[in-house]
């Protein structure tokens, strides 16, 4: 068992788009084996890297794990979580920075991300992603 005082804490902060289309569908991708909740849905997205806009972040993961070119639209939402070391399976308590775009897409060929943090994309439904188990993030940004 970690002490209290051998909690590593980290800020993260990530970026997300929200994307739906004509149809209504939700683009979503699976998060891959060995990352915290492995086979729930979340939205596209990931980790804003140092100097880097958080806009172009959520672009740049959208294309990563979609194989999708978007285009922001406008801020959606930006809240936090408290994600203790037990949650995170890293040792580590991370408080969560997530900042969610809606977003188009407009262009490219949807695909599965290989080798990445998730290894699946798909537009659902909302029956689907009700059957579905998908992460606080999603039912979040679905409620917007």
């Amino acid at each position: 068992m970690t002490s209290a005082s051998a909690v590593v804490r980290a800020t993260r902060v990530a970026a997300y788009v929200l994307c739906r289309d004509e149809e209504g569908r939700v683009l979503l991708s699976r998060i891959a084996a060995g990352f915290s909740e492995p086979g729930a849905w979340t939205l596209p997205g990931g980790g804003v890297e140092f100097g880097e806009a958080p806009a172009a972040a959520a672009l740049r993961e959208l294309t990563e794990e979609t194989g999708l070119l978007g285009e922001v639209e406008e801020l959606a939402a930006v809240d936090s979580e408290h994600l203790d070391a037990a949650v995170t399976n890293s040792g580590r308590e991370v408080h969560a920075i997530r900042i969610v775009y809606r977003a188009r897409i407009v262009g490219g060929d949807l695909r599965d991300e290989v080798g990445g943090s998730t290894d699946r994309c798909a537009w659902l439904t909302a029956d689907e992603i009700a059957a579905e188990r998908v992460v606080d993030l999603v039912t979040h940004a679905l409620g917007l």
